[in-house]
């Protein structure tokens, strides 16, 4: 990732903090113009979690906003230890800002929402609890059963979006865009985020064996400032789903991908060119000027690209994972002695 960023103000803090005990819950706040809210929103964070007799960290994100954020910030840090707010140096987006707080989160258990106040951190204490209770459960995904938004210009197409997603990756899930989301830390530590894809974290940790379940929760309508959400994002967030869909079932075998569409096309292309050439040899018919002639050929070109493209993809997979030892799977810890505890159903 090439943002650059700093915590509390100064890189050497930044550095110190890695080195750090572990704490026991890292809140992960993605945040751009928000000086009207983040008093509130470290407020409101701090009266949820400071009951618990948890350990926490809060982390800030400040994604290059201009309107005062990365001050309010500076000063809430200097007042409150907990606080560790990260600096990007110009707007990345909200997965770009989402990975620079989980790079330095130091918590066992990670959890992310908006700054926008419409979700209630108020939620947190509670899903935190059900995380204790069940072993087996490594993510909580918000649902906002009641959402506070406009129902033409949000609501809907996030519920189209969301059918969507849950078709295309196979995780089920009513709500994607809903930022309350709790993680075992070693489940995102193992995921890297790009272009759109925070709303995607519970489909990639799928794939790496995570069990996940949702779980209705709070949703405020927005009383200060202003959304950064608009409709050109529907059009990046289609196609990030096509490289997540990409990315689900075929990064261990590209040649299956391309070769499988390669073989297709190639194969269409040779029945052409030997139906043409029964037709010259046989048939005694020219073939020169007929479209079919250039169709067949060049769907054959098309044909060994496209396995070309695949074999080329197999080669890079393990350039990628041979020379520094990583694996292509992951194990799970073994069951604590006695956990017998299932996690709730997801809603259907």
């Amino acid at each position: 990732m090439t943002a650059v960023l700093t915590t509390a103000g100064s890189p050497e803090r930044a550095r110190a903090g890695s080195d750090t005990a572990e704490c026991g819950v890292s809140i992960v706040i993605p945040v751009y113009n928000e000086a009207e809210n983040v008093d509130d929103l470290v407020a409101r964070v701090h009266a949820a979690l400071a009951p618990t007799g948890r350990s926490f960290e809060l982390i800030c994100v400040d994604d290059g906003s201009r309107d005062g954020t990365a001050g309010r910030l500076a000063t809430l840090a200097r007042e409150n230890a907990w606080l560790r707010p990260v600096y990007l140096i110009r707007n990345y987006g909200q997965s770009t800002a989402l990975q620079a707080g989980f790079d330095i989160a130091r918590g066992a258990y990670i959890v992310t929402l908006d700054g926008d106040l419409q979700n209630d951190p108020a939620d947190i204490p509670g899903l935190l609890d059900m995380l204790d209770e069940n072993p087996d459960i490594d993510v909580i995904s918000g649902w906002r059963k009641a959402r506070q938004d406009a129902a033409l210009s949000r609501k809907l197409p996030s519920m189209l979006a969301n059918g969507l997603i849950s078709r295309v990756t196979g995780v089920r899930l009513h709500d994607y865009g809903c930022a309350l989301k709790l993680y075992r830390a070693r489940v995102i530590h193992d995921l890297r985020l790009y272009g759109e894809q925070h709303r995607f974290i519970p489909a990639l940790a799928a794939e790496v064996g995570a069990r996940i379940v949702e779980v209705p929760v709070a949703h405020h309508a927005r009383t200060r400032g202003s959304s950064k959400y608009g409709i050109d994002r529907t059009f990046r967030v289609m196609l990030d789903l096509l490289w997540i869909k990409f990315l689900l079932r075929f990064l261990h075998r590209p040649i299956h991908a391309f070769g499988g569409l390669g073989l297709t096309f190639g194969s269409l292309g040779g029945l052409i060119l030997l139906w043409l050439a029964f037709d010259k040899i046989v048939l005694g018919e020219s073939i020169g000027g007929r479209p079919l002639l250039l169709l067949g050929v060049l769907l054959v070109l098309i044909g060994v690209q496209l396995v070309a493209t695949g074999v080329l993809g197999e080669l890079l997979t393990r350039i990628y994972h041979e020379p520094e030892g990583r694996r292509q799977y992951q194990t799970r810890p073994l069951p604590r002695p006695g956990a017998g505890a299932r996690p709730p159903d997801t809603p259907a």
